[in-house]
């Protein structure tokens, strides 16, 4: 059995970008945690304001454990920091923040965003995991892998997303799916990128790249073998 850690900027992040795999890995009989960074809802207001936003956090927290019980996951941890304002905060308190989970789960594989994606949260959630997780003695973590998230990593004009390792989520896929119908109110009709059918169709295009009938693709950022 191996731990493994997800660490998500925000709620369906997870579910984006590696939920194929993660149902994999409970099927396989692997620990399998998430780590949701922001509280995913006050970027809407023009001032942060949390105790107005209550009920739309209540109602993401809740779709957060729908969507993991659909993937046979454990409900996620949330950090409840500022959404869509992680660049607002000393990086230092996201790497606190995210040394601490992986102290209590002590993972050896950690899934996080790709650090050239167009939202900052993400940008910065992989800055943080890379430098909470950095190969010192006695670290648990021996592998680090950056997954895409629909609607953001394409979207970039500072670096591009290249794969290096894909995962055969074809068993998978269908769960994937009904996770992301958990977070309905998070999706968009299509052709939005951020759709059930545009998300079905990068997971048979990664898939048709590896020569399998659907997948999820990574960059591997970090790996120690001892």
């Amino acid at each position: 059995m191996s731990r493994i850690l997800v660490v998500a900027a925000h709620p369906d992040d997870e579910v984006l970008g590696c939920g194929g795999t993660l149902a994999r890995h409970a099927t396989a009989g692997d620990d399998v945690h998430v780590l949701i960074v922001t509280e995913g809802a006050t970027s809407r207001d023009d001032m942060r304001d949390p105790t107005g936003r209550g009920d739309e956090m209540r109602a993401l927290r809740a779709a957060a454990a729908a969507a993991a019980h659909a993937l046979s996951i454990q409900a996620p941890r949330f950090g409840g920091l500022p959404d869509n304002r992680l660049d607002s905060l000393p990086l230092l308190d996201v790497v606190k923040l995210v040394e601490k989970v992986v102290a209590e789960v002590g993972p050896e594989i950690v899934y996080t965003h790709c650090g050239v994606d167009l939202n900052i949260d993400h940008q910065r959630v992989s800055q943080a995991v890379l430098t909470a997780c950095r190969p010192q003695p006695g670290a648990t973590v021996r592998r680090i892998l950056a997954y895409e998230t629909q609607s953001s990593t394409e979207w970039s004009a500072s670096g591009v997303f290249r794969p290096t390792v894909y995962v055969d989520i074809a068993a998978y896929l269908p769960a994937k799916m009904r996770a992301l119908q958990a977070y309905a109110a998070e999706m968009r009709a299509f052709p939005h990128a951020r759709s059930l059918e545009a998300i079905e169709a990068l997971a048979r295009w990664r898939g048709a790249s590896a020569g399998m009938m659907a997948a999820e693709a990574f960059e591997l950022m970090r790996e120690c073998q001892v």
